[in-house]
């Protein structure tokens, strides 16, 4: 395996928003929060931080903050991705200038590019910037899935060194992890974490983090100690708010429960809109059981 980025939770932190725009006061509590509860990394401008709605200039804006926020405690790695690769490399670029400890470059979404298309699109964006790549895997928001081929040819450049792996598929997930040991594999589900890590993973990039930073850490600590158990049990006790996480397209329940929880983190920007009010309760009862709420 190359050398990792993190191991651990890697939180997909939401973006907070207000009427101006960007929350930075608002973003910087809840980055020092994610370090104090032993987040393992910072995750910025995922698909949970709804870039997709960001123009460039604040999107890098929210990189730069990040960064400079986290100051070195733990690595910090910026959503990069685009459907178009000049793009791509551009907000690449931008990341590393910011000094991110890597990026994760999501499959090249709407496009449907060939298997060949894809190799191009990562080599290319490999070779724009000297920092190391995760790829993201997640078809069901992108509709193309990186074939075991295209993994192999691409895990043999220097600077990609990982799988963010949501299809939700273990058996393709376990070929990865045979075929392509170069390669750090992350669950990009927070129902998989330990089904993941059983197959060599080395930790979740995840959702629910966001709103129990420290009992995520402590899961996949457990595992990686050996504590296998402990960390199956963990994995179970959380199903039900997973499920609840994820009764709307993401980050709308995650951004919900967080104003729940008192965090402030603003509205959701359309086309994401407010839950439905059956979701939403569905949602405030799992967060009670779980003891987060009252």
């Amino acid at each position: 395996m190359k050398k990792t980025i993190f191991t651990g939770s890697g939180v997909a932190i939401v973006t907070p928003f207000n009427e101006n725009g960007v929350n930075f006061e608002k973003l910087g509590e809840m980055l020092d929060w994610h370090v104090n509860e032993g987040t393992d990394a910072i995750i910025i401008c995922g698909s949970t931080g709804e870039p997709s709605t960001m123009p460039d200039e604040e999107h890098i804006s929210v990189i730069e903050y990040a960064v400079k926020r986290i100051a070195g405690r733990i690595p910090v790695i910026a959503g990069t991705g685009s459907n178009e690769t000049v793009h791509a490399i551009k907000l690449s670029k931008a990341a590393e200038k910011a000094g991110c400890d890597g990026v994760l470059v999501v499959t090249p979404y709407y496009n449907k590019a060939t298997q060949k298309g894809l190799y191009l699109h990562y080599k290319a964006i490999a070779e724009s910037i000297n920092i190391p790549i995760i790829m993201y895997n997640v078809p069901a928001r992108t509709n193309v899935s990186i074939s075991l081929d295209t993994l192999e040819k691409l895990a043999k450049i220097d600077n990609i060194v990982a799988l963010k792996e949501a299809s939700g598929d273990i058996a393709y997930l376990s070929h990865v992890a045979a075929r392509v040991p170069e390669l750090a594999i992350y669950s990009g589900n927070d129902d998989m974490i330990i089904p993941a890590m059983s197959v060599g993973g080395v930790g979740v990039i995840s959702v629910v983090a966001n709103v129990l930073p420290k009992y995520t850490h402590e899961l996949c600590q457990n595992y990686l100690d050996g504590n296998v158990k402990e960390a199956a049990k963990m994995q179970l006790d959380i199903m039900d708010l997973v499920d609840k996480l994820f009764i709307e397209v993401n980050p709308i329940p995650v951004k919900t429960a967080l104003n729940m929880l008192g965090w402030g983190v603003g509205p959701l920007r359309m086309p994401l809109c407010e839950m439905e009010e059956a979701n939403e309760q569905k949602l405030r009862d799992s967060l009670t059981r779980c003891g987060l709420l009252k």
